[in-house]
């Protein structure tokens, strides 16, 4: 089963808010194949949830830390999770097994027994009797009801199991603490980015008043300059002298 990419990780941002996106996939990931898992023979849904809550196991053991108790208690019943489901499949493993052997026996038996008929017309029920493999049928066929009842009682097992998470609330506290991380690591970033745009534009605002300061001194500095050309130069005393 491929796992469900996680959106939005941040490179910059802390482990903690990342691990929360993570988690917060990873349980989503698992309790969507509850309702299927829940009815007996979706084995390959049953074998889903599983890997899911494997997935979300490791990474809670790489991240509870973050999150304390709640994240704790879930790493604990997503391993015991993980472990019964695991008993589970190892049912469904078996059994197809153990039935393909019986089969593959009684195909031997079956081509042996016609061989000694050789060329009679009709089979003797006693060379049957005498299969090579007439001892190992009941020891099979015995595993076969050990299996099937095993995997009945596991699966009541897991059944109420996963009742009692859901009443005790386990994966909803979980989900609750994920999504509040999340929506305050939200808060900050968009807090961080107010700040930023305030202060690029606090140094537009003191720029743009540097330049006009020096626009301002830079005018007065003219103003004053031209006001020294045009004014008017007073009489030397030789100038009146010759009126």
């Amino acid at each position: 089963m491929k796992a469900r990419r996680v959106k939005k990780l941040d490179p910059r941002g802390s482990l903690a808010d990342n691990a929360a996106r993570i988690v917060g996939v990873r349980l989503e990931e698992m309790r969507s194949f509850a309702a299927a898992a829940l009815e007996p023979e979706r084995t390959k849904d049953q074998h889903d949830m599983r890997i899911a809550a494997k997935r979300l196991r490791y990474v809670l053991e790489a991240t509870e830390f973050c999150f304390g108790r709640t994240a704790v208690t879930a790493r604990r019943r997503a391993r015991d999770l993980q472990g019964l489901l695991g008993e589970l499949h190892d049912c469904d493993v078996m059994l197809p097994r153990v039935e393909r052997h019986l089969a593959d026996l009684r195909n031997v038996d079956a081509a042996a027994v016609r061989k000694r008929a050789g060329d009679s017309a009709d089979l003797e029920p006693r060379l049957a009797a005498r299969a090579a493999h007439r001892t190992s049928y009941r020891g099979l066929e015995i595993l076969l009801v050990y299996l099937q009842a095993r995997r009945r009682l596991l699966f009541d097992r897991f059944r109420e199991f996963w009742a009692e998470q859901e009443q005790a609330g386990t994966w909803d506290r979980l989900e609750r603490s994920m999504a509040r991380r999340v929506r305050e690591a939200r808060e900050r970033r968009r807090a961080e980015k107010l700040a930023e745009r305030a202060r690029r534009e606090l140094e537009a605002a003191e720029r743009e008043e540097r330049e006009a300061a020096e626009r301002a001194a830079n005018a007065a500095a003219e103003l004053q300059a031209a006001r020294r050309i045009t004014r008017p130069q007073p009489a030397s005393p030789r100038d009146i002298g010759h009126h």
